[in-house]
């Protein structure tokens, strides 16, 4: 009864949500783009794919390890890549250009769902994270497609959301044919949640084998130089709506202890570069924004604040700088992932907000990589004292790295768990 009530009422919001997708597009013409997808209307596909679902940005960046792995070892194999959100799909084909295709997930309508599947023919579904969409999953289950559920995590409180409507929830975990969980906490609420013991394995997390490349590497670098070897530079990274200006207070506090110190703030949203541009300038700061500067002009200007606001550049601008703050955290948010900047090997610190990220946070607490803070004050004081015992922040870096490294290894328990289930 829930699921039939759960897809009346997406039937009855499509066309408000279209319209909104409409709205938003005419500000943003990358929301609306490819609209037809949303509704199923994909190209049909000669052969199976590989379905690999991810929702957003930092599922897509998860993924990509994944992709990379499955490419290798099926290399006949075609891949699609889905998302919900215009920046997911745009971070996709960043990564991968043309080795893999490219869709707008299908809204989660019986209809939309079947005409998607039904062009697509997948041979494997595999959901990154915990995205449990009734319809995408019951209809890939009644064409006997098997579906992975990779990477899953499970906080205390969406468990405890899911636990209200068990009935709907219950189903759809017994039609996946495998959970990799990144942790024992994370399997054991999906056990009480009803998936069954026998789909549930504890892989770890893909997201500690992150990988820099050496072209990143070197990009970074060449960013370093432009800012000043010198100069004391840290990151506050995929932030949001409220907590913007506290970050920029702290940077402001900051400023009075190192004079020539550099934030590099990076909104999680793109359609919130502008609106954070302006933030700065309210504030009195000097700023140069990433798209307009190229990689130089931030020393010859004396600029206090770099906006990142450019796609796909999140790694690279993490290698340049001292300190990173990880964004999502000062607010209930959840946390974003620690792991990039840790394995660039530099200090990593966050607000008091990580359920989303919890076991992560506290593996990088308990290896001594991880600084919390919980309001301007604190944030700007933990950096003052980083950037005053470089010995400390060195030492809180490397022990951030590794716990990176102590953890790699689940990227090919995953893949052996997929290609041995295709």
């Amino acid at each position: 009864m829930l699921h039939f009530l759960y897809s009346l009422f997406f039937r009855i919001a499509l066309p408000f949500v279209l319209l909104r997708l409409w709205w938003i597009g005419r500000t943003n013409p990358e929301a609306f783009v490819r609209w037809q997808e949303r509704l199923g209307y994909v190209e049909a596909f000669d052969e199976p794919v590989i379905w690999v679902h991810a929702v957003s940005v930092g599922e897509t960046i998860a993924a990509a390890p994944l992709v990379k792995a499955l490419l290798r070892r099926n290399p006949d194999i075609p891949i699609l890549m889905t998302a919900m959100t215009p920046t997911g799909s745009a971070r996709a084909r960043a990564l991968f250009g043309d080795r893999v295709h490219y869709a707008f997930s299908p809204y989660d309508t019986p209809g939309a769902v079947r005409r998607f599947v039904g062009r697509v023919r997948p041979r494997a579904l595999v959901i990154m994270e915990t995205e449990l969409w009734p319809n995408m999953i019951a209809l890939s289950r009644q064409r006997q497609v098997p579906i992975f559920l990779i990477n899953a995590r499970l906080s205390s409180r969406s468990a405890r959301g899911y636990e209200r409507v068990a009935s709907l929830v219950r189903p759809l975990l017994r039609s996946i044919s495998w959970i990799a969980a990144q942790a024992e906490e994370d399997a054991g609420r999906f056990l009480r949640i009803g998936a069954t013991p026998e789909s549930v394995s504890v892989t770890g997390s893909i997201k500690f084998d992150v990988e820099i490349s050496e072209d990143v590497r070197a990009e970074s670098s060449g960013l370093r130089e432009a800012l000043g070897v010198d100069r004391p530079v840290w990151i506050a990274a995929s932030t949001h709506d409220g907590e913007d200006r506290q970050i920029l207070e702290a940077h402001q506090q900051i400023l009075e202890r190192f004079p020539n110190a550099l934030l590099m703030i990076v909104p999680r949203h793109p359609e919130r570069f502008d609106d954070v541009a302006r933030l700065i300038d309210s504030m009195g700061l000097s700023l140069v924004r990433r798209s307009r500067s190229g990689s130089g002009g931030v020393e010859k200007v004396g600029s206090e604040v770099y906006l990142g606001d450019t796609m796909g550049e999140l790694l690279m601008l993490y290698g340049a700088s001292d300190v990173a703050f990880v964004g999502g955290s000062l607010i209930e948010r959840g946390g974003h992932n620690p792991l990039e900047p840790a394995a660039w090997g530099i200090p990593v610190l966050s607000g008091p907000h990580i359920f989303n990220f919890e076991t992560i946070y506290e593996r990088l607490d308990s290896g001594q990589g991880l600084y919390m803070t919980n309001s301007a004050e604190s944030l700007a004081q933990c950096v003052v004292n980083l950037f005053s015992d470089k010995s400390s922040a060195q030492t809180a870096g490397h022990n951030a790295l590794a716990v990176v490294n102590a953890n790699r290894g689940a990227l090919e328990k995953v893949v052996d768990g997929i290609v041995e289930r295709v």
